[in-house]
C-alpha cells in the first residue's frame, strides 16, 4: 500500500515545455478545424454535395481530411475571408448611409436657398417670388414647388 507521490520537482523542467507545445498544438489544431468548417460552408463556388463531402471528410478522418483540405483548397481561403469581410464592410457602410441620409431626408435651407437662386438666375422666378420663398426657407416653412 505504498502509493508513489509525485511532487512538483519530479516533473522535470524539459517535460514541462514539451507539454506546453503539446497543448499548444492541439489548441491550434482546433482552430484549423473550425475555419477550415467555416470556409467549407463560406465558399459559393462549391455545389452542397461538394461542401457535404468535404465536411464528412474532415469530421469522421480529421487530420487526414484536414491535411488534404488545405493542400487542395488552401490557396484561396484567405481570399474567401478577405471577400466575405469586405462584403460585411460593404454592408455595414450601406447601412451607415442610409441610416444618416434618411435621418435628414429634409434639404437644408442653404440648399433651398441656392436652388432658388440658380432658378432667379434663369428667369424661371421674379425677383418678388424669389423674396417671398427666401423668406419661407428662413422662416422654416417649406419653399413651394416652383418649376425647375
Amino acid at each position: 500500500m505504498s502509493a508513489q507521490t509525485y511532487l512538483a520537482y519530479d516533473y522535470p523542467l524539459l517535460s514541462v515545455f514539451w507539454s506546453m507545445l503539446l497543448f499548444f498544438l492541439w489548441i491550434m489544431w482546433f482552430v484549423l478545424l473550425f475555419r477550415i468548417v467555416v470556409d467549407i460552408f463560406r465558399d459559393d463556388a462549391m455545389s452542397g454535395w461538394a461542401k457535404a463531402g468535404w465536411l464528412v471528410f474532415v469530421i469522421i478522418l480529421p487530420f487526414l481530411g484536414v491535411f488534404v483540405y488545405v493542400i487542395a483548397r488552401g490557396k484561396h481561403m484567405g481570399s474567401r475571408e478577405v471577400a466575405q469581410a469586405r462584403a460585411q464592410q460593404e454592408s455595414f457602410d450601406s447601412y451607415i448611409r442610409q441610416t444618416a441620409g434618411s435621418a435628414d431626408s429634409r434639404p437644408s435651407s442653404v440648399d433651398e436657398l441656392a436652388r432658388l437662386s440658380e432658378i432667379r438666375s434663369r428667369g424661371d422666378i421674379t425677383e418678388d417670388e424669389f423674396r417671398r420663398a427666401k423668406e419661407l426657407v428662413l422662416s422654416g416653412g417649406r419653399t413651394p414647388n416652383v418649376p425647375a
